[in-house]
């Protein structure tokens, strides 16, 4: 999902005199299918049993007439409440930035500097309480409900910033790193399904797309904040002081958002399921929606708790497997590899501040944020989806050229430059946000938040085995061999979206999971 699936690793990275590959150097340290059935909808047979198209004659709501021109604003009702759910994402870029620049001022601190172990060991704690809070998540929102659990989930959040700001000790800091991804791990996989469940269907995607934006301004925030703390080696601590207020921000905010129609009517509160849809998506879709809904459930049974084991029956198990293997490929396309040495890179053309470089990597995400927003409900999620891991082949490729290639020193440099900051807007225009948002819409309402769950835990662990992996994969192939590894899988995960996946734009959640059904 976005850039916020991405975690940094710490830096500066430690560098050798000499060159592994062209315009790359070797860091000295280390830091921390089988074939399915093509996954097409029977869209006419859902229609006759969901009739959720309106006659293309009729004006959509909330759609404000003047001088013979027409502004949408379907979207506005819906905007604040999915503007602070998207605070969490807010707070996780924060958190991926904030160990950028400070690893260093920490370590002499704490009194592990010099140890790369310990150092990757702290920021990959980070990991290991995200993916405990993923696979959690799902069972807290089919008790909880979506506002609960976002509060709730604010408790590890700011409780893990304050005790890392205060730290003294290294095992203090592990467990301030431990409680954030705890929190982080659970927001992650909670806000795709609040905006999924909350959004109207016609901008589902838009709306969507404004978890990558917080992601990509939180990052900023902390970037522009760390630039300090390579003067001052105690301006760690305000940092993560910083860090606990969105946390008050958002629990606050939650007061006065909505809670989900589709879980209000799953735990019996159709008149409150009413009240929401009425005030956010408009009268003239109350009726239709609350029979859909239902009739879902209905289908379904009135548990309103899932079992994990129901992902091992159809239609579920495909949706799990295609919710994981994005994530097995969207990792492992090489977005984190591709941030490790985007800061090398930019040194080489003279950009010799880390800080500054991760600005310019921030900056390029958040533009293919904005573009997600507009082309994510126009061009629809599958053919941005294939478009973004095309682009981002070509992107690797350039790089791969640029390293291996006998040309001027400068121009390669360039180029290099040029791969870099396209493969990162490319990936923020497609495969980040895409990933989170498709997987919940083509999830059932009963089984949503247990997949959402098992696909982010598999996304924690291939983020995990690429930190782990990727440096030593650099010195013992060279950077050009594992940009290429990364190209390759980038051209895999076109073919994979293109046969796997089906088109959402535009369809409400209940035709896509009856069209599933039927599949059966």
């Amino acid at each position: 999902m976005w850039l916020a699936t991405v975690l940094h690793p710490p830096v500066p990275l430690f560098l050798t005199s000499h060159p592994c590959a062209k315009g790359f150097h070797k860091p000295q340290t280390f830091r921390f299918g089988f074939p399915l059935p093509s996954l097409k909808l029977r869209v006419s047979a859902a229609k006759k049993q969901l009739q959720t198209r309106r006659p293309d004659k009729e004006d959509p709501p909330n759609q404000v007439k003047d001088n013979d021109q027409s502004s949408d604003v379907g979207w506005l009702p819906s905007f604040p409440h999915v503007l602070v759910a998207s605070m969490s994402n807010f707070l996780f870029g924060y958190h991926i930035g904030v160990m950028n620049g400070p690893i260093v001022s920490i370590a002499r601190e704490l009194g592990f500097e010099g140890d790369p172990i310990l150092e990757g060991f702290v920021v990959s704690i980070f990991i290991a309480g995200a993916f405990i809070g993923s696979l959690s998540c799902g069972s807290l929102v089919d008790k909880l409900g979506c506002r609960r659990t976002f509060q709730v989930d604010t408790i590890p959040l700011i409780l893990g910033a304050i005790v890392s700001g205060q730290a003294n000790s290294l095992n203090e800091i592990l467990l301030g790193r431990f409680l954030v991804g705890l929190g982080i791990g659970v927001n992650t996989v909670l806000v795709p399904i609040y905006i999924s469940e909350v959004a109207p269907t016609n901008y589902r995607g838009s709306l969507g797309t404004l978890s990558q934006i917080g992601t990509c301004l939180g990052i900023i925030l902390s970037l522009c904040l760390g630039i300090p703390a390579e003067h001052d080696p105690h301006w760690w601590r305000t940092m993560f002081y910083i860090a606990s207020v969105p946390g008050f921000i958002l629990t606050l905010g939650m007061q006065f958002t909505v809670e989900s129609p589709r879980w209000l009517c799953r735990v019996g509160n159709i008149k409150d399921a009413e009240t929401v849809i009425r005030n956010l998506w408009g009268d003239s879709e109350v009726d239709k929606a609350i029979e859909e809904i239902q009739s879902i459930i209905k289908n379904d049974g009135t548990d309103v708790n899932s079992r994990w084991l129901e992902l091992l029956e159809e239609p579920h198990s495909r949706v799990a497997f295609i919710g994981g293997a994005l994530f097995v490929l969207q990792q492992f396309a090489g977005i984190n590899g591709v941030l490790y040495f985007s800061s090398l890179t930019f040194q080489d053309v003279g950009i010799s501040s880390g800080a500054l470089a991760s600005l310019f990597v921030g900056l390029t995400n958040f533009a293919g944020a904005l573009c997600a927003s507009y082309f994510m409900d126009t061009q629809g999620r599958k053919r941005l989806l294939i478009g973004s891991y095309f682009g981002m082949a070509i992107s690797m490729f350039l790089i791969v050229f640029a390293i291996n290639s006998p040309i001027d020193e400068d121009f390669s440099h360039n180029l290099s430059i040029l791969g870099t900051l396209m493969y990162i807007f490319t990936f923020a225009i497609g495969a980040g946000p895409v990933t989170g948002l498709i997987i919940p819409e083509l999830s059932s309402s009963r089984t949503r938040g247990k997949i959402m769950s098992f696909s982010f835990s598999v996304h924690w662990v291939c983020n995990f085995m690429v930190g782990l992996l990727f440096l030593e994969l650099v010195e013992r192939f060279g950077v050009g061999a594992v940009y290429a590894g990364f190209g390759s899988v980038s051209l895999a995960s076109t073919i994979f979206a293109y046969y796997f996946l089906v088109e959402t734009k535009g369809r409400s959640l209940e035709e896509i999971e009856m069209s599933l059904k039927l599949k059966r």
